[in-house]
This record gives structure tokens, sequence and C-alpha cells, in this order.
């Protein structure tokens, strides 16, 4: 699937300006509030028509300006998950997804109703009405009803926005689940830096109306410019390992091509691969290979760059085996250990600073 988008609108004291394209797996719109992710999203859906641009998916023009098309939304095969989850209220939970089937894009490569409830967990809810349903549970039927209109494309506009830390986590897994095992592509929209480095395989990150950088999550979340518009408290790199051994003594011991990572006891499978997202406040470097320390994680590796912010702090890149890791310093710190480009240097990371809603299915 190839998602092809490239727009302009000129708004009263914004104008955007968006050209990027989207691949199977998960898309992930990612930018700051007012940065213009639920405006192109709309236009992607039909709720919004540009004032020049080009939208296609698979090769099939849904707006274009130069061939003067603009496909009503009801036309134009998209799913569409919206912050609030919007089901009927007087038809039960099976009702909502037998209407999603009975009104939905006809064709071939609809998905199967019973690999839905499977997916995402939802087969014991299918007789209740969603007033009796939690938060989570009404988004993950919404999502099971945008699935089964048989979209070509399905758009997560904020979904989890709406609810609170625990059912973001009850949902995430069953997302990771739908990223996995469904062959329909998402393009998820959030301003939310965990969820889309949990969940996506691409990132599109935006700001003020314009793509500012694009690639695989693991390169946009590795790259130090892209700092500032991620917040320095939310600056963190993914690292990508296989959980080899739960210890007994309540840790797990993940494989990575950097070396072992020992992490609070994680709920999967030995063998399956994660990805550990190590936020850059949480990294100490060293230039010597530190002793006699609490922390269990020691990764050696060289800097990769040095970017300074406007006060006193630094974010420093250290490459190792193919991997990134990002430590948040003190311009201080960086002379004071005369780093510089090439500098053999130690990334330390405790086990209990990464937290369990940092650690995804790979």
């Amino acid at each position: 699937m190839t998602l092809t988008v490239s727009i302009r609108h000129q708004f009263s004291g914004f104008n955007l300006d968006i050209t990027f394209n989207a691949g199977s797996g998960v898309t992930a719109l990612f930018g700051r509030s007012g940065a213009g992710k639920s405006t192109i999203a709309q236009a992607i859906s039909g709720a919004f028509a540009p004032m020049e641009g080009h939208i296609a998916v698979n090769g099939e023009v849904l707006f274009s300006t130069d061939q003067r098309v603009n496909r009503p939304a009801h036309r134009r095969g998209i799913g569409y998950v919206f912050q609030q989850d919007l089901l009927f209220p007087h038809f039960s939970v099976q009702g909502n997804l037998e209407y999603a089937q009975r009104y939905g894009r006809s064709g071939t490569g609809a998905t199967n109703l019973s690999v839905v409830l499977d997916i995402l967990g939802i087969g014991h809810l299918l007789h209740r009405r969603p007033a009796g349903l939690s938060g989570g549970e009404r988004q993950r039927v919404a999502i099971a009803r945008a699935l089964l209109s048989n979209p070509s494309l399905l758009v997560m506009d904020e979904p989890l926005s709406a609810l609170d830390d625990p059912r973001k986590a009850e949902i995430l897994p069953y997302i990771e689940r739908l990223r996995d095992h469904s062959k329909v592509p998402i393009l998820y929209i959030s301003h939310s830096v965990s969820e889309i480095a949990r969940l996506a395989d691409q990132v599109v990150a935006i700001d003020s109306g314009r793509v500012i950088k694009m690639g695989s999550a693991t390169d946009v979340f590795a790259d130090p410019n892209i700092v500032p518009q991620l917040g320095l408290q939310s600056a963190g790199a993914l690292l990508t390992a296989t959980i080899e051994k739960h210890e007994d003594d309540g840790l797990t011991k993940l494989n990575s091509a950097s070396g072992p990572i020992y992490l609070p006891e994680l709920d999967a499978e030995i063998g399956q691969t994660v990805r550990v997202r190590v936020l850059a406040q949480d990294v100490m470097l060293s230039t010597v290979q530190p002793e006699n320390i609490s922390a269990l994680n020691v990764i050696q590796g060289r800097v990769s760059a040095i970017k300074f912010g406007r006060g006193p702090g630094a974010i420093v890149s250290i490459e190792s085996a193919g991997n990134t890791i990002l430590a948040r310093v003190t311009r201080r710190s960086v002379q004071a250990l005369n780093l510089e480009i090439g500098s053999s240097c130690f990334a330390i990371i405790k086990s209990v600073s990464v937290a369990p809603n940092q650690i995804g299915r790979g």
C-alpha cells in the first residue's frame, strides 16, 4: 500500500504545506498540538478540501486540484477512528460491527469478523451496549468497526487522547497486535511520543504545517535535531532487543546488538523481539569502563553527534553496533569529559529507569 499526500492550504496565520508518502504497517504523523495533524487527516478522509494538492491510495486518486477530483468521504474507502468512539448507543457491540460490514466498502479483501474479534479481544463483549463498556473497550470496538468496513487505509486520529493512563496501557497491546497481524495499513496521528515510539514503523514529524523529519521510527527518534519538537523530557532513542531469559531475581535479560540489557521483568515470551525507548535524561556517560556501580546496563560506543541547547544542556548521540543512544547532559560535562565526534565512551542506564510504557513489541 502507498499513501501519497501533497497538499497546501493557507489559513489565517497558518500555512499548511505537506508532502509525504506512507507504506504498509503503521505510519505515524507526529507533531505538537496545532501542527496541522488533524487537518491532514481530514483532508485524507474527505472532510476537508485543501486549496491545492493531490491525495492517492494505491495509485487511486482521491483528491487532485489538477485533475479536478474530490471523491466524497463515503466513497474513499477509508476507515476512521476518532478521539471519541462514536459508537451507536442503541446498538449492541455486535450491531455496531454488523453495521460496518453491511455498509462498508464492497470488494475482496474484507477482514474476517472472527479475526478482528481475536486481535482486539472483544468477542466476549458482543451482546453488551456501549454504555456498559469501559473507555478502552469502547475504543477497541470502534477500531473493530472501522476495520470491518473493509477500508484500504485506517486513519487513527489521536485514538487514545480521551483515555486515562490505565486505559491507554490496556489498549496499546491490542493496537500492537493489530499492527502485527492486520493487512490494513494504518496512519496513526498523535502528539504522544511514547505511543508513536511504541507503535510506529515510519514517522512523519511535522511542525507549523511542514514536514521536518521523515523516516523509520528508530532513525527519527535517534536524531538530536528533533529534540526541540519532542521536548527535552520526552527525548530518547529506540533500541531493538530480543528477550533471552527471565531471571530469578525479577529481572529480564534482553539481547541487543550493543550487548545485554536488564530490565524489570517483562510479561513476554522468550525469543520475542521488543523495542525499548531509553530517555536521554536517564543516560549517564563515562569515558572509562565504570566499575562498582549499581546500574546494570553499560553500553560502549562512540560519540556521533553533540547538539548544544540555548541553555546549559546538550544532547550527545552515541553509536553502538548499529544502535543509537541519546544522553542529555550539561555543557560542562561535555567539556569535562572532553567529548567530541568519535570519542569512545560508555552509556550507563539504570534498569528501573525504563518505565513499562516505554517497552513494546518489536
